[in-house]
């Protein structure tokens, strides 16, 4: 008494590719450029920078102060802070992503 078990070929036809398809290799296409991304990345950069900043002890703690101020602390007491961070707050003082510190959004 055995019973003949169907197999998922029985149920759906066979279907074989052809030689010509297994043959052809798909063309790779470039991404398209992005400007959008280079802005972007530059920004994410120079952010990037002001956080290392922040995570330097070497310049005194930096909360309650802005970067911009703590940078002139720094340079006050004559720990020698890079001048390209003060470069780029002078330049970017109106927005407070550049301005304001790591630490900014968490209560102390």
């Amino acid at each position: 008494m055995t019973t003949k078990r169907g197999l998922i070929t029985d149920s759906f036809k066979v279907v074989k590719k052809s030689r010509k398809a297994r043959k052809r290799q798909k063309s790779v296409t470039p991404p398209p450029p992005q400007t959008e991304d280079v802005a972007k990345t530059a920004r994410e950069e120079e952010l990037q920078r002001l956080r290392q900043f922040d995570l330097d002890w070497k310049f005194g703690p930096c909360t309650g102060i802005s970067r911009l101020q703590r940078w002139e602390r720094a340079d006050l007491h004559g720990l020698n802070p890079p001048e390209e961070i003060r470069d780029l707050l002078l330049l970017t003082h109106t927005d407070p992503e550049y301005t304001l510190s790591l630490w900014n959004e968490y209560p102390f």
